[in-house]
């Protein structure tokens, strides 16, 4: 059986660990991390999502997953979805986790359980309208860009207000929560603030009670950085390689 090195965060910082290149030992090792994490800030770790992102890996390694007991599953582009999804046992939950075009948003509300890069009114309309179309209340989560990174997608943090009120107002549509990805640094007290910026934004419009049952997920963390994300209040985590390996 072949080994593959991955540095991922330890609980005291990056410690290069080997795993064993099987996704159930992938999955067991990082859900074992995930659960020290999580008490060492208090976190019930049963509370925490876990999401597989799963693009550019064959159906195979998907199943593998499943095999052990992982159902959520993200992808980053839909017409890679759409040749994916249906090879999948139906157990399996998806998750919209990249940018999504307009021209897109028909086949994604076809797809995905929810869809996580929510960045402008005009994505939510259609995305509105679509579901609408074929009587579906589409979940949704709102991308933040926290970085102010211009690579990014997600919503500036001065316009989130108004993208709450919008999705309000679209009855097909159920605001859950909302995501960012941190930034591309090694900086890990910058990636922290990021985090720690959205739990803000989460908690605000929890207490004002904005949309409707909105504040459910607060989806931050991935490979790199999901120790900080914990720390900061993230209960939905977005995962690929610690648990698929290497893309393609």
């Amino acid at each position: 059986m072949s080994v593959v090195l991955f540095a991922f965060p330890g609980l005291g910082g990056y410690i290069s660990k080997f795993l064993m290149d099987t996704v159930a030992d992938n999955l067991r090792r990082l859900r074992g991390n995930i659960a020290q994490a999580a008490a060492q800030v208090g976190r019930d770790p049963k509370s925490i999502t876990l999401v597989a992102v799963s693009k550019r890996m064959p159906v195979g390694r998907i199943c593998e997953a499943l095999a052990v007991g992982q159902v959520d599953f993200g992808e980053n582009r839909v017409q890679e979805a759409l040749t994916k999804i249906p090879s999948v046992p139906t157990v399996a939950r998806w998750h919209m986790v990249g940018h999504l075009q307009t021209n897109k948003v028909k086949d994604a509300v076809g797809l995905f359980a929810l869809i996580q890069s929510v960045d402008s009114a005009r994505l939510a309309e259609e995305i509105g309208r679509q579901a609408a179309r074929i009587g579906k209340n589409q979940e949704i989560l709102i991308q933040v860009n926290t970085s102010g990174e211009p690579q990014k997608s997600g919503c500036n943090p001065e316009e989130l207000d108004g993208l709450v009120e919008k999705i309000g107002g679209l009855p097909s549509l159920r605001l859950r929560g909302l995501m960012t990805i941190g930034p591309l640094t090694d900086d890990r007290a910058c990636i922290r603030e990021s985090f720690k910026s959205l739990k803000v934004e989460f908690d605000r419009l929890a207490e004002i009670g904005a949309g409707r049952e909105c504040m459910k997920y607060l989806s931050m963390g991935m490979s790199g950085d999901y120790d900080l994300a914990l720390a900061e209040g993230a209960n939905m985590l977005r995962i690929g390689t610690a648990i698929f390996g290497p893309r393609q």
